[in-house]
């Protein structure tokens, strides 16, 4: 398919999106590659690729919390049609890989470097053996925080990467310092470390009406099938211990945004009610400071979309689609 016919497609899927979701794009997953490793502490990690002996380029992606690669089809369907081969990586406690408690719901993780630890030997095993290929990443949310750790870790591995509504700081319910008092007072005690964090549990479907991800009707109740008719992938709240450590990784990538060496386009999304977007202009702000973005005019916002920006309503999801590609395109 040609780029400009396919890109032409975005603004105008929804209106054919379950002809289109139920033809080209499962026809589509159905040549998929579904894969796993041995992550820290004997976690298995699941992940999925579509490549390609045709495609010159590589992307990653790096999904955010409670989701799975089962929900990344259409994003994997798009640019793989631009000439990329596609990997996605389902994280420790979420998706398809392994879950570390009994509660298989609750969102959590012993240690942020753990998530990190996991996508680097991901790399290692599948994107390293590709280096004569040109290797870009893609993160949303949660996603976003674990791709810039590594890249604080690791310089060129990417020629340039794309973090969508990242995760350095959480819109939380309550002022700062009594989430930090809440997450400490718990840390002590692994019963209560382990237990879902306030005003969170158990997944459960929220109408489309008070749905606070994406103003796409179509791809939210897509999303809503999947989570329904596979328990499996179902995530409740997160855990005081997660809690804990998204709040300390997020502090540490804005204090350090200016180490990062590699070429970023960040995206904000303006009515963002799970991220906290003034800590990621506070990222974005560090890295200019700093001099390691001087070419790079982040955050580009995507006004008027909710927190998921790549499964947002045509408009506002080709707005963000094509200022990637370019993006990419450029490095």
């Amino acid at each position: 398919m040609p780029p400009e016919i396919l890109k032409a497609s975005w603004l105008n899927r929804e209106p054919q999106f379950s002809a289109f979701t139920n033809g080209l794009l499962l026809d589509f997953w159905n040549t998929r590659n579904e894969r796993e490793f041995i992550g820290v502490d004997n976690i298995p990690i699941r992940y999925v690729s579509f490549c390609s002996p045709h495609h010159d380029k590589t992307l990653v992606i790096s999904p955010g919390r409670s989701e799975s690669y089962v929900k990344y089809p259409e994003v994997a369907y798009d640019f793989y049609h631009l000439g990329y081969n596609i990997f996605i990586i389902d994280h420790r406690g979420q998706g398809l890989s392994g879950r570390m408690l009994t509660d298989p719901q609750k969102g959590h993780v012993e240690a942020f470097e753990h998530y990190v630890d996991d996508l680097a030997k991901f790399i290692e095993l599948e994107i390293v053996p590709l280096q004569s290929y040109r290797c870009y990443a893609l993160a949303h949310s949660m996603g976003g925080a674990i791709l810039s750790s590594l890249l604080l870790r690791q310089e060129s591995i990417f020629r340039a990467a794309a973090l969508c509504a990242p995760m350095f700081g959480i819109n939380l319910p309550m002022p700062r310092w009594l989430a930090n008092f809440l997450v400490n007072q718990a840390e002590p005690y692994p019963k209560r470390r382990n237990r879902y964090a306030i005003s969170t549990g158990h997944w459960r479907p929220l109408p489309y009406f008070i749905n606070l991800l994406t103003h796409s009707y179509a791809r939210y109740q897509r999303y809503l099938r999947y989570y329904v008719d596979y328990p499996k992938l179902r995530l409740g709240g997160p855990t005081y211990r997660w809690m804990r450590e998204n709040m300390r990784t997020g502090d540490n990538l804005i204090e350090n945004a200016g180490k990062i060496q590699t070429p970023l386009i960040v995206l904000e999304a303006s009515e963002d009610k799970v991220v906290s977007n003034r800590e990621l202009l506070a990222f974005c702000e560090a890295r200019q400071k700093a001099g390691a973005g001087k070419e790079e005019h982040n955050p580009l916002v995507i006004q008027g979309a909710y927190h998921e920006i790549l499964f947002e309503k045509d408009a506002l999801r080709a707005q963000a689609l094509n200022a990637i590609c370019d993006f990419f395109d450029q490095h």
